[in-house]
């Protein structure tokens, strides 16, 4: 499998490239994509669940369990390591792009760039590696069809919302194959103009007043999440989701987070370093994060400048990817370092203070980022409701220029081709995998009755 960065050999014309797309036609046609049948010995997902749990942190699986039971799709956001498996049986283009490894429509999201521009993009990288660029699309196509399921919409309706997805990805990409390699790079989505285009006036409102939310918390450092005690800035707790680790007798935690934050310091651009260095640690909280990483250690660091300046950052474990035993291990020993790569790679704007751990005495590797409110992040968590289609078109676009960034462009969009043949086997696999999904789901409903696993509100 190659490196995390896609790179030919030899640099070839668009027109070749583009070619070379087409020619894999012949070796896996298109429409292969549509089929999903699951293999004879393919394991109970009950138990490929507590498998691949195994070593998060024992008491926070209640909690992890009681979301995923809540739909079809909240099941699929916390078994990713399932559909890798299930992926990995599915025919494969043989293009490899740098994947999110978690695709689903709740992944993607606003938030405000380091010059605080809001942006749209891909928000989640616990899972990426280079795998085949379908893999992501499917699994994004098939988490579409399921939001439409559980909101009531008919078979006919959920398969057009799998459709728009994958078209809006295979259109963006052919806009984007014939680009010089900088101007590609540097394309964005413009989320202003994503609500600008909403049908609904009333709607648009809406959302721009949620955009500016986001805009101006992240300018300001999100003030609801934190006070002033007894003269010091402080995390404020939400327990059992959100609870300070600083003055607690047991300090493992705190001392765990405050020591990964040290290494993470190491691994910063020397002008990075000196930005934060101007900040000062005064406080750790632990947080229990979404459906697919609860269990995992996350902390969310409190800094203060002398002057009341805050700032807050997320640190969160990152274990090997659910696709690298498929996709082949990363090139990076450390799974932060892989988790860093990969967003930065993918992302438009990637976060200004990105970075992983190097504590040599401690196998739990972490990465760092700039700490963003789920609450306000996804403007258009409205939208998966009211505009489902909207979303879909959305989220394949920004998932095209993603890939665009470490795979071919030109033959990604050679292979798709101009017409919908591969829209259409896409939205077929979604269908079809979405019905196993909700199998999946009862019967890890039946686990939990049956007290196989414990689910718990928190």
């Amino acid at each position: 499998m190659p490196l995390e960065h896609v790179q030919p050999s030899t640099p070839l014309p668009i027109a070749e490239r583009r070619c070379a797309g087409q020619a894999l036609r012949k070796l896996v046609p298109r429409s292969l994509h549509a089929t999903w049948k699951p293999l004879a010995d393919r394991e109970d997902p009950v138990a490929r669940i507590i498998e691949s749990n195994r070593h998060l942190i024992s008491h926070l699986l209640p909690i992890r369990y009681d979301r995923m039971q809540a739909s079809p799709l909240t099941f699929l956001r916390g078994a990713a390591a399932i559909m890798a498996t299930d992926l990995a049986a599915t025919p494969a283009s043989g293009i490899v792009v740098q994947s999110c490894g978690d695709c689903h429509l709740n992944n993607f999201g606003s938030f405000a760039s380091p010059e605080g521009k809001p942006v749209f993009d891909v928000n989640d990288f616990d899972e990426t590696l280079p795998a085949p660029f379908e893999w992501d699309m499917k699994r994004l196509a098939t988490s579409f069809v399921l939001a439409g399921r559980t909101q009531g919409m008919d078979a006919k309706a959920c398969r057009q919302l799998a459709r728009a997805a994958v078209q809006a990805y295979r259109l963006n990409m052919l806009a984007l194959a014939p680009l010089a390699p900088l101007v590609a790079w540097r394309t964005c989505v413009d989320v202003e103009q994503m609500i600008a285009s909403l049908p609904d006036d009333k709607l648009q409102e809406r959302e721009r007043r949620r955009l500016a939310a986001i805009t101006e918390a992240g300018r300001r450092g999100y003030p609801k999440l934190i006070e002033k005690r007894r003269g010091t800035w402080r995390i404020r707790e939400r327990p059992p989701l959100v609870f300070s680790l600083t003055e607690r007798g047991d300090d493992t935690h705190e001392l765990a987070a405050r020591t990964a934050f040290e290494s993470y310091k190491v691994t910063m651009p020397e002008e990075r370093r000196l930005l934060l260095e101007r900040y000062r640690l005064v406080d750790v909280a632990f947080k229990v994060v979404g459906i697919g990483s609860v269990g995992t250690f996350c902390a969310i660091a409190l800094l203060a400048t002398p002057d009341d300046a805050t700032l807050l950052l997320q640190i969160k474990e990152a274990r090997a990817s659910v696709l690298a035993p498929y996709a082949g291990a990363s090139v990076y020993a450390n799974e932060g370092e892989r988790v860093v790569v990969g967003q930065r790679i993918m992302q438009t704007t990637p976060d200004l203070f990105l970075g992983w751990t190097m504590d040599q005495g401690d196998d739990q590797r972490c990465y760092v980022r700039q700490f963003r409110d789920s609450r306000l992040a996804m403007i258009a968590v409205a939208l998966s409701n009211a505009l489902l289609a909207h979303r879909a078109t959305l989220c394949g676009a920004t998932l095209a220029r993603a890939h665009a960034r470490s795979g071919d462009a030109a033959c990604i969009a050679g292979y798709m081709g101009s017409g919908g043949v591969f829209d259409a086997a896409i939205a077929d696999f979604a269908m079809a995998y979405a019905v196993q999904a909700e199998r999946d789901w009862r019967q890890f409903l039946d686990a939990i009755k049956a007290g196989r696993i414990e689910a718990r509100t928190p």
